[in-house]
């Protein structure tokens, strides 16, 4: 960020512009990573939710770039989750496994709804195992929140660039990072009540 800001959003040797979003990506996964540590302390559930953090970010400028959701990340971080939980960092892992299947599975049977109805896809495989992975590390009983808050955020956003010219009616939009954002806030909020806890 500060040679960055040095440079003046250019390169040193070429004076091609360096896009914000390089260091807008660092500033925001540092302060994800220092809100994990303030919420959830020195331990290894701060460490864990810092890598769900980091893959979360990376996948939600991913998909709104290209509208694919890389298997290389949303099914290491599937089996992160269950890792993790498997010491119980986040939630007993039965719930990690069952929220692994139900996440992936409320996506896919709503795909084929769609489809069925519509004769168009709705959404792509990968939204159904980046919820799977946020299933795996948040638990079931998180799955209607993330799914709620990021299909109105969904909405909202893809109302207003619908309404601001930005988007067609019947475009395509990516939900990977609607899902990925809600996934971070499930994951901060429940750092917050711990710390509120005391545990």
């Amino acid at each position: 960020m500060v040679s960055w800001l040095l440079l003046r959003g250019k390169c040193h040797d070429c004076g091609t512009a360096i896009s914000w979003r390089y260091p807008a990506v660092e500033v925001l996964t540092a302060a994800l990573f220092a809100a994990c540590v303030a919420l959830l302390g020195v331990t290894g559930a701060a460490l864990a939710g810092m890598a769900f953090c980091a893959a979360c970010v990376a996948l939600a400028f991913i998909d709104a770039d290209t509208s694919f959701l890389p298997d290389d990340i949303t099914l290491p971080l599937l089996w992160g989750g269950l890792l993790a939980n498997l010491f119980g960092l986040f939630v007993p892992i039965s719930d990690a496994v069952i929220g692994a299947m139900a996440g992936y599975l409320a996506l896919w049977a709503v795909y084929w709804a769609f489809k069925l109805l519509t004769g168009k896809e709705g959404m792509g495989y990968g939204d159904f195992k980046l919820l799977a992975a946020i299933g795996a590390w948040m638990g079931w009983q998180a799955l209607p929140v993330v799914i709620l808050a990021s299909s109105i955020a969904g909405v909202i956003i893809g109302g207003g660039l619908i309404l601001s010219g930005r988007a067609e009616r019947g475009q395509a939009l990516p939900f990977g990072p609607y899902l990925a954002v809600a996934g971070v806030a499930v994951l901060l909020s429940d750092g917050a009540w711990r710390g509120l806890m005391g545990g």
